[in-house]
């Protein structure tokens, strides 16, 4: 990020100063007056110590978003939802963010959608200077349902484990485990065969998705050195089946390693897979 002189870094506090709190601006419509990025706007507050916070407005009035949507039950594509925040997401005091690689543009664009079919309002999508992708949602309401759902602004700090509700059938499993592998998961050859792993410094996550695994009938390894593993070919190949990872990257590397995958093997073809 660009460096600004003392008087530079004043001006832009004088300016997003009185157009947030004066002038009772979301940060959206600062953007559209400035011309940048919701996003740009945020980070620029950050840096500048201006709090995201309505109740610093002198003439703050609270104005729900009425194009948001909270669900009235649980479901398949909310515990996806689920995994991709407790992989690559992020809830802030007034924000959804789900941050994703500089070649995800693909599966950034499946996470717009996915959110706007849950929650009404479509995401946009940052980009930043180094390519990675910031699918965001700028919604009061909907980050403080999610965060009594379970959600936190810190899953590693808090060490956060999956909702309950999760683990209410096996649909909604599997759901969350592909949700969690597209974000936080990797696919890789060892020297006779492949494995899947997934990575966190959140213990309890660790914890529930060797659980959640175990349900679904696999063989995952033991947490170590925060990931955890599926290493059976059989498994491999099952979890690709059933999971169905969403995320092009996962995707065109499993393609690649099938074939070695699926040697000495005459019962599974890849067609079936």
């Amino acid at each position: 990020m660009k460096r600004w002189g003392v008087k530079e870094e004043k001006a832009k506090h004088k300016e997003l100063h009185y157009w947030y709190v004066s002038k009772n601006k979301t940060i959206g419509e600062v953007g559209e007056i400035l011309g940048i990025a919701e996003q740009t706007v945020y980070k620029r507050m950050m840096r500048l110590g201006i709090k995201s916070d309505p109740k610093i407005k002198a003439t703050y009035i609270a104005k729900p978003r009425g194009d948001i949507k909270i669900p009235n039950f649980y479901s398949p594509a909310l515990a996806e939802f689920f995994g991709i925040m407790l992989g690559d997401g992020k809830l802030s005091y007034y924000q959804v963010i789900v941050t994703l690689g500089t070649k995800e543009l693909k599966y950034s664009e499946y996470v717009v959608d996915l959110i706007q079919n849950l929650f009404g309002a479509r995401p946009k999508i940052g980009i930043r200077k180094n390519g990675y992708k910031d699918v965001y949602l700028g919604s009061i309401v909907l980050t403080s349902w999610l965060k009594n759902e379970g959600l936190v602004y810190n899953k590693v700090l808090s060490q956060v484990g999956a909702p309950k509700w999760i683990f209410n059938n096996s649909i909604f499993l599997e759901k969350f485990l592909k949700g969690l592998f597209d974000t936080d998961g990797s696919i890789y050859k060892l020297k006779f065969g492949v494995q899947i792993s997934f990575k966190n410094k959140s213990m309890p996550l660790l914890k529930s998705i060797e659980r959640a695994l175990k349900i679904l009938g696999y063989r995952p390894s033991k947490v170590s050195a925060d990931t955890i593993y599926l290493t059976r070919r059989e498994e491999v190949l099952r979890f690709f089946k059933e999971i169905s990872p969403a995320n092009p990257k996962h995707q065109v590397r499993f393609a690649g390693f099938v074939k070695k995958l699926c040697v000495g093997s005459g019962a599974v073809k890849r067609d079936g897979l």
